[in-house]
């Protein structure tokens, strides 16, 4: 029965054109068997339009239409029903058809999905109840729906089986066709196209950079795991170039910082006494100052030096100096005042690589992070400082193997064809290179803290950092960092009297306390020495975070 805003009548096949049909794929079988029916009996059931301008486009009979116009020709009128419909109401009426007259193929449905979630906003929960269909399995049409075009069509000419489908969608679509043709060429089956993905995927387990992006990404197999039951093994991430990328920039990162340690460590050589006869008279000197400590039972050098006896005290940039004018009568006048600030010059180079560093790791990791700098960046006229070859060496891995070899016109092309998770990957890495190579080191400090990057994430006291100081300098850190309260005053001006060797190592090596969340004030931003963080487990089992991207 017509309903009122429907119209029975006939049309001839010319006026009539394609609609956005959901149904992609026509079985040959099905259409000849149907062709010879409609030359048999003619078109029994009525095609559903819409007006379309001057023409009238299909909402429901695709199939009747394409086999009405092999068995008669465009000039043939067939039976129809023209009803004015919005662009949601004809997608619901197609969608209903296909489902009641023939099962439609996981790629049609995935295609419907897609197309229901934007009209619903991106609300998946509304989009699962307006198909009829259960959370689950919108989620799982959803992810067939990044299926290449050449994938989809070898699914729904069931040339590969939905298994197939499912590994190939954890893929960058850009590596599907190249797999496809490694399956049909070779005939593998589901299983075996599981082994050959597991081989060519790579462990997170090992990977050297920072995985907390990959916990919500879509080519991390645990993501895959919860959709399809056909997936590869847990904590595998699928997506090679983006692993590549990631550890190429971990790896650039930490010898770039290397490099500056070395450089910084050279630049701020120890002064004399680390030469054993050169230091003989500080070494003197020293064993005069621990006697009279020894005999007081206090640091009577330093009466007002920072209290060492608890780890979360900041110290102040205008730490008192830790030499009076003299000891016991020796005089001491010739030595330089130690305080934050002049520990801190000792250590500048190395402080700015370290924390370009951090940024950098942080903005790689966090998409929405570097978009934010680099917006600043280019609003602040700095966006051009990152040196040319940072980006373009790896644009190849970044966007494509092919990329540095098109043409700028097919460069945007490409670049507006990425993925969204692809796009993220490179805003990431154009967020890194501006900390790794920003001129001023104060915009690399303002992004740090806007973002709260925690140095402590990748840098602790180690023995390079603590033998560019002299043995004044090593009281200071070891007082505010609360290792001279650990040992006690007297143990530690003991080893403080030890050759400069010895007295590293043995600050390093001390039973009991943890170098690992210790932040000295030379290292820090703002000149306060940085306690383990609170949340912290305890000291003596403190994991060390390791230096990665």
């Amino acid at each position: 029965m017509n309903t009122p805003d429907s119209t029975r009548s006939t049309l001839p096949l010319s006026l009539i054109t394609k609609g956005d049909n959901p149904r992609r794929y026509f079985d040959r079988k099905k259409h000849d068997e149907l062709v010879a029916s409609i030359r048999l009996r003619g078109i029994l059931q009525p095609i559903l339009l819409r007006p379309k301008g001057e023409v009238y486009a299909i909402v429901a009979g695709e199939r009747r239409y394409r086999a009405g116009l092999e068995a008669y020709g465009p000039e043939a009128h067939v039976p129809v029903i023209i009803r004015e419909m919005t662009d949601q109401e004809a997608l619901d009426a197609a969608i209903a058809e296909n489902d009641d007259r023939d099962d439609p193929s996981e790629t049609e449905q995935a295609d419907a999905a897609v197309r229901y979630l934007a009209a619903c906003q991106n609300d998946r929960a509304e989009a699962a109840r307006r198909l009829g269909w259960s959370r689950a399995k919108l989620d799982r049409r959803l992810a067939l729906a990044e299926l290449s075009d050449a994938v989809k069509l070898a699914l729904d000419e069931r040339r590969i089986k939905v298994g197939h489908a499912e590994l190939l969608a954890a893929i960058p679509a850009d590596k599907q066709d190249k797999a496809l043709e490694t399956i049909l060429g070779s005939g593998l089956d589901v299983n075996k196209t599981r082994d050959l993905l597991m081989r060519v995927t790579q462990n997170l387990g090992a990977a050297c950079f920072d995985k907390t992006e990959c916990m919500t990404c879509p080519f991390n197999s645990a993501a895959q795991r919860t959709l399809f039951e056909t997936h590869v093994d847990d904590g595998h991430c699928t997506n090679p170039g983006c692993f590549d990328l990631k550890t190429q920039t971990a790896e650039a990162i930490r010898f770039e910082e290397q490099e500056r340690a070395e450089k910084a460590a050279r630049a701020a050589a120890p002064p004399a006494d680390d030469d054993d006869d050169a230091g003989a008279d500080e070494d003197a000197e020293d064993d005069e100052q621990d006697d009279a400590i020894d005999e007081t039972g206090a640091d009577s050098e330093n009466p007002q030096a920072p209290s060492p006896g608890t780890t979360g005290a900041h110290v102040s940039a205008q730490a008192t100096p830790t030499q009076p004018p003299s000891v016991s009568g020796v005089s001491t006048a010739h030595k330089p005042t130690v305080t934050v600030k002049s520990i801190a010059s000792r250590t500048s180079d190395l402080r700015e690589a370290t924390w370009r560093t951090a940024l950098a790791r942080a903005l790689a990791a966090n998409a929405a992070q570097a978009h934010i700098a680099i917006l600043v960046a280019a609003m602040s006229g700095t966006l051009s400082q990152i040196k040319a070859e940072t980006l373009k060496g790896r644009a190849g891995l970044l966007v494509g193997a092919s990329f540095p070899e098109l043409t700028y016109s097919a460069k945007i092309a490409e670049i507006r064809a990425l993925p969204e998770g692809q796009a993220a990957t490179v805003l990431s890495a154009i967020g890194a290179a501006y900390a790794k190579d920003v001129l001023t080191f104060g915009h690399v400090a303002d992004l740090a803290r806007a973002f709260d990057v925690d140095l402590r994430d990748v840098w602790q006291v180690d023995k390079a950092f603590l033998e560019r100081y002299t043995k004044d300098e090593l009281r200071f850190i070891a007082q505010e960092t609360g290792l001279v309260s650990h040992m006690g005053e007297k143990a530690f001006a003991k080893l403080l009297g030890s050759k400069k060797a010895d007295l590293v190592a043995g600050m390093l090596n001390r039973t009991g306390f943890e170098w690992a969340g210790r932040l000295p004030s030379a290292m820090t931003l703002d000149g306060q020495y940085g306690p383990p963080p609170v949340s912290a487990a305890p000291l003596a089992q403190a994991p060390i975070t390791e230096l990665a991207a």
